[in-house]
């Protein structure tokens, strides 16, 4: 069955207009505060997408965003070794597609029991976003004999980017917060540092992991079109509403859908 088909058969122009609202208002989210899969992932599997082809499609829908917030970055990327930004990429690209194998080879009946689980994974890390960033801060040399524990921590940056990337080429959500979380627990005392890495690497093992789903066949390409230039939009408005409304509103808001998505889908399986 073709996307088309997919989509005529579980309401025809009301289907297409719930993935464009999801995926514009994805976008708003991922340019405010994240957590746009909350939206794109379940939009797909409602309207008929196996839960599989809606995980890849998802994945490429808010690919686009990872871009813009890179090019962002782009002076804190170029201040950094080129080295250290090659070893990294490599290993995120290695992740990513391990993922998407990974994604690939579960068994569809699988994956659908997972994926409530792993929208409240993501949503449970989003929650805790702030505190757990709070402490790799500290960790990092924010209190007495923080400098120490980032120190002996160091050396699992590079195994634990590759572990992270793995669950992002497999499951996008709670991506970011996890990569902030591993650079300052291992010592990137830089904020924006960190988050131009976290950037960084989402872009790399986020196209490679699509350029893998994509191969595979297991992409729904006219829900893919339409989503990413929702997105697109929705991350344009998002851009400049960041500036309007409070930050606090958002992460609530963030999570409430977390939560509702996860309920729905346990109530599903």
């Amino acid at each position: 069955m073709t996307g088309m088909d997919v989509l005529a058969s579980v309401g025809g122009p009301g289907a297409w207009a719930l993935l464009a609202l999801a995926a514009f208002g994805a976008g708003v989210l991922n340019a405010i505060a994240g957590g746009g899969s909350f939206l794109t992932l379940p939009a797909l599997v409602f309207t008929g997408v196996p839960p599989i082809a809606a995980n890849a499609t998802s994945a490429l829908a808010v690919s686009p965003g990872y871009l813009g917030s890179m090019w962002g970055f782009r002076a804190e990327l170029q201040a950094l070794d080129p080295h250290l930004l090659r070893r990294e990429a490599l290993l995120a690209s290695a992740g990513g597609v391990l993922g998407a194998l990974l994604l690939l080879v579960t068994p569809a009946k699988v994956f659908s029991g997972l994926i409530p689980w792993l929208l409240l994974f993501a949503t449970v890390l989003f929650a805790l976003g702030p505190r757990i960033a709070g402490l790799g801060r500290r960790g990092a040399g924010g209190e007495a004999g923080g400098a120490e524990g980032a120190t002996a921590l160091a050396r699992w940056r590079m195994p634990g980017l590759l572990l992270v990337s793995v669950y992002g080429g497999y499951f996008n959500g709670g991506l970011g917060i996890l990569l902030m979380a591993l650079y300052t627990l291992t010592g990137e005392g830089r904020i924006h540092t960190a988050n131009a890495l976290k950037n960084f690497n989402s872009f790399v093992l986020s196209i490679l992991s699509v350029v893998a789903f994509a191969l595979a066949g297991v992409i729904v390409w006219p829900q893919a079109v339409l989503m990413m230039a929702c997105a697109t939009l929705g991350g344009v408005a998002g851009a400049r509403l960041a500036k309007r409304l409070p930050a606090s509103w958002v992460r609530v808001l963030v999570i409430v859908t977390g939560v509702t998505m996860s309920v729905v889908f346990f109530q599903r399986t």
